[in-house]
């Protein structure tokens, strides 16, 4: 049976290490999409934020991995191999995703509801709380791709993880290692299944989204 504890294990600690950095991601990209859109950047900040969703994730891992290394500036910490410097990747990796997709929908929709609530007499911060209330589904589509990229992603979590079993192997770097093996029944499965979880948890999170904005 492909579907063993071990494939349990690794598709939890996916789950933990994409959903960490999504919400490590979340804390600064939600905060700078919604400033860019009440402020207005120039077209050339929208278009680095637009070029950097297609960063190579081996470039980005490289960098780190120099970071992380026992000689790298940042070698004190003893990141390197472990889960916490994969979230780290990951959040990076994901953070132009987050704001793009945040900032296209907020943009197009900030400046009617701001002028709607000045005419009823809200505040600012009542102003500012109904923009993001109002914003939810950009906000919800751009952690849902976010998520999903963090998932998916492969170059990081091999350079700065180190697929070491029972603590860094994710799905991704699962299925390389099997296919390395020549195990291609074991990869296709766990390649399906990563797909299975990833839009199940789309939906899940859509489906918070949808009942927030309701509430």
């Amino acid at each position: 049976m492909y579907l063993d504890s071990e494939v349990i294990d690794i598709a939890l600690r996916t789950i933990y290490i994409s959903g960490s950095a999504t919400l490590l991601a979340s804390l600064w990209s939600i905060p700078i999409s919604y400033t860019m859109a009440m402020r207005k950047p120039r077209s050339s900040v929208e278009a680095i934020f637009e070029a950097l969703v297609g960063l190579p994730t081996v470039l980005l891992g490289l960098l780190l991995y120099y970071l992380f290394n026992s000689s790298g500036p940042l070698g004190f910490l003893q990141l390197l191999y472990t889960p916490t410097a994969m979230i780290i990747g990951e959040a990076i990796l994901i953070t132009p995703i987050l704001i793009s997709v945040s900032y296209r929908y907020t943009k197009t929709y900030s400046k009617q509801i701001s002028e709607l609530a000045i005419s009823l007499g809200a505040t600012r911060i009542q102003t500012q709380v109904l923009i993001i209330r109002e914003t939810s589904a950009g906000l919800t589509a751009s952690i849902i791709m976010g998520f999903s990229r963090a998932m998916g992603e492969l170059g990081i979590a091999l350079m700065v993880g180190g697929n070491l079993k029972d603590y860094t192997r994710v799905m991704t770097t699962a299925i390389a290692f099997d296919v390395s093996r020549g195990e291609f029944e074991r990869g296709l499965v766990l390649g399906l299944l990563l797909l299975l979880i990833m839009i199940l948890i789309a939906i899940a999170i859509k489906s918070l989204g949808v009942v927030g904005a309701r509430g």
